[in-house]
């Protein structure tokens, strides 16, 4: 049994440098300012009732959160109805840091010369 858990031990042990240093090598690849301090912005456009927004904003908000992709996240509103426009509003107080922009303001926010309402 010692040799089993020996090897165990050390597996676990390669596992978790080999996850170190990828955490080391991610930080050092990826860009330092997000979205809000106008480096990188995730723009996710929407239409109609937003049937496929929360898959995309779960899978982006589980990258942001867990530190892979450091971005702002925006909603661009190309048309939803208001059953969308109300599931992009929820899904914005569930997760957080998420802007709804009219589409028509999307070049003047993302420029930093526009405030959106919902921020």
């Amino acid at each position: 049994m010692g040799t089993v858990s020996q090897a165990v031990l050390a597996l676990l042990a390669a596992a978790g440098l080999l996850a170190a240093a990828w955490l080391c090598f991610g930080r050092l690849l990826l860009p330092t300012r997000t979205g809000a301090d106008g480096g990188i912005w995730t723009v996710l456009p929407a239409h109609g009732e937003g049937a496929r927004l929360e898959q995309d904003l779960r899978a982006l908000c589980w990258l942001r959160d867990s530190g892979v992709l450091r971005t702002g996240i925006v909603i661009a509103d190309t048309g939803l109805s208001p059953a969308g426009r109300r599931r992009a509003l929820a899904l914005m107080g569930r997760w957080g840091g998420i802007v709804l922009c009219p589409v028509s303001r999307l070049g003047s926010y993302l420029a930093g010369a526009a405030k959106i309402d919902n921020e």
